[in-house]
């Protein structure tokens, strides 16, 4: 049963705990860790691991143990919504994996969790038990702070009640969003411009619940360190709605705007296929070098520090040579 996840923490600004974060995947026997990606404006770091379900169920183990030890939600602030030290962890199908068998998986493991470290969980996307809790936007709404102050509150609707776990939230790691779905891109387009204002109106355009492309996600956010207003989108199905697409659309919207693209950028990887499809949209033979093909897709998406090893297939490949 092989499986990637990609959860994730609420800590994008001390390199310290990411690093003892990815040493908790690495030290994990039959679990490889396919990249680490960190943000200090979002004070978020993600990483992606995959392998057989229970070395990877294990590796999500130790570093919620990192993770509670390590981060106090009272303290924590970014520009990306969360709701605890680990935000989410999703369960995502690979190989001859099911996603079915996935929601099976995301639901014994958030019992799991939420038994031995006293954490409210939250069920979301395909592995969700109600249908306000399928967007994972829904699930964080008001982000840690309304969830700490209302999850145990008398008179309220159940909108908060967790799955699993306690009515409050863990005095430090507050809650967990745990569900399974597809494979999904998160991926940012950078403007050129640091009005997040011109950012915003894009995302809200852009996005599936704005009216714009189907299974599209989207907010806008300004980088500091990048002194740039970010679209940053999640892509919950590359088929229904390629890459190249969205990429497009970003651009239109922003000329509306006045403004252009600088630059793109990857959280975590993507699928082949997806920059497969970027590459037959760019004219690009089948038959050419499959990091030909790799290359022009990201000069198309003008992805920053583009590597053939962004591809998931490549990278787990390489993971499990390395491992004998």
């Amino acid at each position: 049963m092989l499986i990637e996840s990609v959860p994730n923490y609420s800590e994008g600004r001390r390199p310290d705990v990411v690093d003892r974060l990815a040493r908790a995947v690495e030290a994990t026997g039959g679990a490889y860790l396919l990249d680490r990606t960190s943000d200090a404006s979002h004070n978020r770091s993600v990483l992606t691991m995959a392998g057989e379900a229970p070395a990877v169920e294990r590796a999500l183990e130790a570093t919620i143990e990192v993770a509670i030890d390590a981060i106090d939600m009272e303290q924590h602030t970014g520009e990306h919504p969360r709701i605890g030290a680990v935000d989410v962890i999703p369960f995502v199908p690979l190989g001859t994996t099911t996603l079915d068998a996935c929601v099976v998986l995301a639901r014994a493991f958030g019992l799991h969790v939420a038994e031995r470290f006293q954490l409210p969980v939250y069920l979301y996307a395909r592995a969700a038990t109600r249908p306000d809790r399928v967007r994972l936007a829904d699930v964080r709404r008001g982000g840690y702070e309304a969830i700490r102050d209302e999850i145990g509150r008398a008179g309220i609707d159940l909108a908060r009640t967790p799955d699993f776990g306690p009515h409050r939230t863990h005095p430090r790691a507050g809650a967990v969003a745990v569900g399974a779905r597809p494979f999904l891109i998160a991926w940012n387009i950078n403007l050129d411009t640091g009005d997040v204002d011109v950012a915003k109106r894009i995302a809200r355009r852009v996005r599936e619940s704005g009216g714009g492309l189907p299974a599209v996600q989207g907010n806008g956010f300004r980088i500091e360190e990048l002194d740039a207003a970010q679209v940053s989108m999640n892509l919950l199905d590359f088929e229904t709605t390629p890459m190249w697409r969205v990429y497009d659309e970003v651009a239109r919207l922003a000329a509306e705007e006045g403004v252009g693209i600088r630059e793109s950028e990857l959280i975590g990887l993507a699928p082949q296929a997806a920059f497969d499809g970027v590459a037959d949209h760019a004219g690009v033979p089948r038959q050419a070098h499959p990091e030909a093909r790799f290359a022009a897709a990201a000069a198309y998406l003008r992805l920053r520090d583009a590597d053939p090893l962004m591809v998931l297939e490549q990278r787990l490949a390489l993971a499990s040579a390395a491992a004998g």
